[in-house]
């Protein structure tokens, strides 16, 4: 009986493991089917995998930047800086119109004198106050860096030249032209416009060294759709930089020549009168001032057009173009406010030689839309 109990038992036991065997089967096949028809359910047309469905996945990172592909990366603090000495360069530079500029032998001169000389005493402090502004503001950054670098280097002489008009011209006393007028520098005191004059150089050459020091911690690149016509643009900057220095080398409105009757002769002599002393002429800081200048022409017409990204390159001509125009036009604006002065070839040079900065200027900015 022990016997026939125990192999009943032995039975019973196998039976139960071949049920459960059985049945794990069936549960492990009907998983796999489950599965196969969700990954099949998965690649049904019109649908993607979750996992590129999820926010930050490689699959949405991939896509494709619209326009000039251009990648901004975080801003330092120090090219919000840069942006904001822009700006109060810029606001000092235009409130220096108004007040009294130098009292030259007893005359007080206004650098804006006039509806004429306000808006060409504005072309410069309007155009630093609006890429200031876009700086400090985080917007594409690299141009508003460009900018303050090249016209820091632009108003380093100038600012040499301002110093040595308020402080040492009487040393060697000579004509000048200033704010419109045919002045002898005799006696000079300087003025709330000029000290706000001074003001706004000196904060664009600050902004410019500390945009030269941030530059390579600025991250800003595209898609290099300026690359092809950086050579062309180079070239036609340096011609442009050799021709506006020869023009800065003569005044842009001088005295012209007087025609006398020669008493023993009977005849018409021409009469050299003393005009305004020529860029290089001057003696001391003025002299530096004016090489620093012309040097610094040259190297913002070289460096612009390889500056990158694209926008960096319009920053650059930006800066040149204003800083040539404004001489261009207030070589102009002398020789129609004042009836001793004539305006020369050279200013005509100079005024040119800024609108053709103003179209590289235009071309730097505009190429990247005929190739996206």
């Amino acid at each position: 009986m022990a016997g026939r109990e125990s192999s009943a038992r032995d039975d019973r036991t196998r039976d139960d493991r071949s049920r459960g065997a059985a049945t794990a089967s069936r549960t492990v096949t009907s998983g796999a089917r489950r599965t196969g028809s969700a990954r099949a359910g998965d690649r049904r047309p019109g649908t993607r995998p979750a996992a590129d469905r999820r926010p930050g996945s490689a699959a949405t990172s991939a896509a494709p930047v619209p326009g000039d592909g251009l990648v901004v990366g975080d801003l330092p603090g120090a090219a919000r800086a840069v942006g904001v000495l822009l700006v109060l360069a810029g606001l000092a530079g235009a409130a220096a119109l108004f007040p009294t500029y130098l009292v030259v032998g007893g005359r007080e001169l206004t650098l804006g004198g006039g509806l004429g000389g306000v808006l060409v005493g504005l072309v410069v402090p309007l155009t630093a106050v609006a890429v200031g502004a876009g700086l400090a503001a985080g917007r594409v950054p690299r141009l508003g860096l460009a900018y303050a670098g090249v016209g820091g280097a632009l108003a380093l002489g100038s600012l040499l030249i301002e110093v040595y008009r308020g402080s040492t011209s009487t040393v060697r006393p000579g004509i000048e032209v200033l704010a419109g007028e045919r002045v002898l520098t005799s006696s000079v005191q300087t003025g709330a416009g000029w000290w706000l004059q001074v003001a706004a150089l000196a904060l664009t050459v600050v902004a410019g060294v500390l945009a030269a020091a941030t530059w390579n911690r600025t991250v800003m690149e595209d898609r290099g759709a300026l690359d092809p016509a950086r050579p062309g643009l180079a070239g036609a900057a340096v011609v442009l930089g050799v021709l506006t220095v020869l023009c800065l080398a003569l005044p842009a409105a001088d005295v012209p020549d007087r025609l006398v009757d020669d008493p023993s002769t009977g005849l018409e002599v021409v009469v050299e009168q003393q005009g305004p002393q020529a860029l290089l002429e001057r003696p001391g800081l003025a002299l530096l001032g004016g090489l620093l200048l012309a040097g610094a022409v040259l190297l913002g017409s070289v460096l612009a057009p390889s500056l990158r990204p694209r926008l960096a390159a319009v920053g650059g001509f930006l800066a040149v173009a204003v800083t040539v125009l404004a001489a261009g036009l207030g070589g102009l604006r002398d020789a129609v406010a004042s009836d001793e002065l004539d305006w020369t070839v050279p200013g005509a040079g100079l005024l040119a030689a800024g609108l053709a900065y103003g179209v590289l200027t235009l071309l730097a900015w505009r190429l990247r839309r005929s190739r996206s």
